[in-house]
């Protein structure tokens, strides 16, 4: 999947050209740059890379590269505060080692394994071309010495771990990339273990999770023929209902008991993040899920609901602040 990306607030930091980076002798973190937050990086490795944006989509790899695809099999796309990094392990360290590392330090923060290989035969040949390739949106190219990180070739005993950790405050994803590898920059960055370490947070919007009871739902289907509910949630770019959609949905079951006649559609809305035809695709999907809870939760008749899916070609608002998504990002319920 390639993504466009958008940028609110852009910091940038970045190394300087290789002669520059020679001078420095790799001694310290390149100025500016700091590891993400809950995310401490393997001892003694510096940063050489570095670059942090306010707001903007990525996607997570939940499964191996495919080559011929030039893609990941199976991702998670994500949004929000993004932190992307370089880094340069001792070279004795193994990138088994700086694996286990990450997987510890990241399970003591409350992270769970969404995704976790090793050697080309698992994670897929040529998985270094994730980085390499400049169009898959995770490559620093502030320097001739990132851009040659994990050169053509070069790389040896590639590993990975992705993770996932929910909060109230909002999710963190974070993915971790370790690879034997040459720099064909500078001989100092290479015939050593490099380490690219993303991180997205994104902060869960708390404005717009009133539950409308059954009989305000009734008022507003009898007057407007339609009802947007915001308090029917599911897991970032995934249809699994959240533990706190139950409120809603409950009162969305007893406003149709008390209706046997009535028959509705169950419409699914996102934001206009990311590609119309994913946003259409999550969007009735996330419908169905609304209808089959209600089916097998509450008894509800399954020819009295229709899911139906309109991505964000249907928006209330303006999907260039946080505000406006989180406004387009809803469940409707519509009379038929």
């Amino acid at each position: 999947m390639k993504i466009a990306r958008s940028v609110l607030t852009l910091v940038l930091v970045s190394v300087c050209a290789s002669a520059s980076a020679q001078t420095m002798g790799f001694g310290a973190d390149i100025p500016g740059a700091t590891d993400p937050p809950e995310v401490a990086r393997f001892a003694s490795s510096l940063i050489i890379g570095y670059r942090a944006t306010a707001f903007e989509e990525a996607v997570i790899p939940t499964g191996p590269w495919n080559e011929s695809a030039g893609d990941w099999k199976d991702t998670v796309k994500i949004s929000g505060r993004r932190t992307r990094l370089v880094y340069l392990a001792p070279r004795n360290a193994s990138s088994g080692e700086i694996i286990d590392h990450y997987r510890q330090a990241l399970a003591a923060q409350g992270y769970q394994r969404l995704y976790q290989c090793s050697g080309f035969d698992a994670c897929g040949n040529k998985v270094e071309q994730f980085y390499i390739d400049e169009s898959n949106d995770k490559k620093l190219t502030d320097s001739h010495l990132l851009k040659s990180a994990f050169s053509a070739s070069s790389v040896q005993e590639p590993r990975i771990y992705s993770a996932r950790r929910a909060s109230a405050e909002g999710d963190s994803h974070v993915f971790v990339f370790a690879a034997y590898q040459d720099n064909f920059a500078d001989s100092e960055a290479g015939e050593r273990v490099a380490i690219f370490v993303e991180q997205v947070r994104s902060e869960r919007t708390q404005e717009r999770l009133d539950v409308p009871d059954a009989a305000e739902m009734s008022s507003a289907l009898a007057q407007t023929g339609r009802v947007a509910l915001y308090a029917i949630q599911f897991d970032s770019d995934a249809t699994s209902l959240r533990p706190q959609s139950r409120p809603q949905l409950e009162a969305l079951a007893r406003m149709l008991n008390e209706q046997p006649e009535l028959k509705v559609y169950i419409v699914g809305h996102t934001d206009n993040q990311g590609a119309l035809q994913d946003n259409l695709d999550l969007s009735r999907r996330r419908a169905e899920a609304v209808v089959l809870s209600l089916i097998q939760n509450y008894g509800i008749l399954g020819e009295r609901l229709t899911p139906q899916g309109v991505g964000g070609l249907s928006p209330l608002a303006t999907n260039t602040t946080q505000d406006g998504r989180a406004l387009n990002r809803r469940v409707e319920i519509v009379v038929q």
